[in-house]
């Protein structure tokens, strides 16, 4: 038996051999090609072809930059108030001195998770339509005297992004308060501090490994988000994971589409390197 081989099998190494080749193959891989596309021509039909090439580069950061810059808008935008509404959710929730009580909350913000969330989202179209829920609710009130143009808006995205990367804030944040030991917060208020100074100085610093963790949650998939833009959206709530979508298919344009996905993957990228140097910092303060 070759000595490298005796090796790996007294330190493990062969254990993770499956895991290593399947990250290679399925995803290493795919992310190669992209990013050789991404500089290539297009060819007849949108493929790409032969020479290299910068422009779809060029394009991407003149003509598509503005929706770049939705994307990121509306992710951030879904970030903050993914963690406003979330938050004093999950506090509420792990703060509940009765088991049950905990467990029929924490309950209630998993159940959307067990339908699927295509139709959650076609559910949305049928709320905020013009002649939907919404709509008619307002309208039989009088508090309105025609349907607001809820669809096809980047209010109708904002809305359908919270709705579903709600509960990836609320269970992070659930877990880093549910380990929380209160009795630092007896301490501060013996020692002179209100509840404002308390949660400002001792809770939210304590916390914020889950706040970080379910920052990054929500905006990483809120960034390349495409069934919600899509169907709520229109042309009006178009993002990055729709125009990639547009390149990909029919006679779209291949080496754009893998640009667009390269400069995605690049802000994704940029927020987890964001999120393990703060967690980081956080852990060493």
């Amino acid at each position: 038996m070759p000595r490298w081989l005796s090796r790996a099998r007294k330190n493990g190494s062969l254990l993770a051999l499956p895991t290593v080749l399947w990250l290679v193959i399925f995803f290493v891989t795919p992310l190669v090609i992209v990013l050789a596309f991404s500089f290539m021509s297009r060819g007849r039909g949108g493929v790409a072809i032969m020479p290299f090439t910068l422009n779809h580069y060029e394009r991407t950061f003149d003509i598509f930059f503005i929706i770049l810059q939705r994307s990121i808008g509306l992710a951030a935008l879904t970030t903050v108030i993914c963690l406003i509404a979330g938050y004093p959710l999950a506090f509420f929730i792990s703060t509940r001195r009765r088991r049950l009580v905990q467990q029929i909350t924490l309950f209630l913000v998993i159940l959307p998770f067990w339908t699927n969330f295509l139709i959650r989202t076609y559910a949305w179209r049928i709320l905020l339509g013009e002649e939907g829920t919404i709509n008619s609710a307002l309208l039989n009130l009088g508090l309105i005297s025609e349907p607001l143009p809820l669809l096809n808006t980047q209010l109708a995205v904002l809305i359908g992004l919270v709705y579903g990367f709600l509960p990836f804030m609320v269970l992070p944040i659930f877990a880093s308060v549910e380990r929380f030991n209160f009795r630092y917060v007896d301490a501060a208020h013996d020692l002179g501090a209100n509840d404002i100074r308390t949660f400002l100085r001792i809770v939210l610093p304590l916390t914020m490994p889950g706040v970080l963790a379910g920052c990054a949650l929500v905006f990483i998939p809120s960034v390349g988000a495409f069934v919600t833009p899509d169907l709520l959206g229109g042309t009006k709530g178009l993002m990055i994971g729709n125009l990639i979508n547009n390149q990909f298919g029919g006679s779209g344009n291949m080496p754009l589409g893998s640009a667009l996905s390269v400069v995605m993957m690049a802000v994704v990228m940029l927020s987890l390197l964001v999120y393990v140097f703060a967690n980081r910092r956080d852990r060493g303060a």
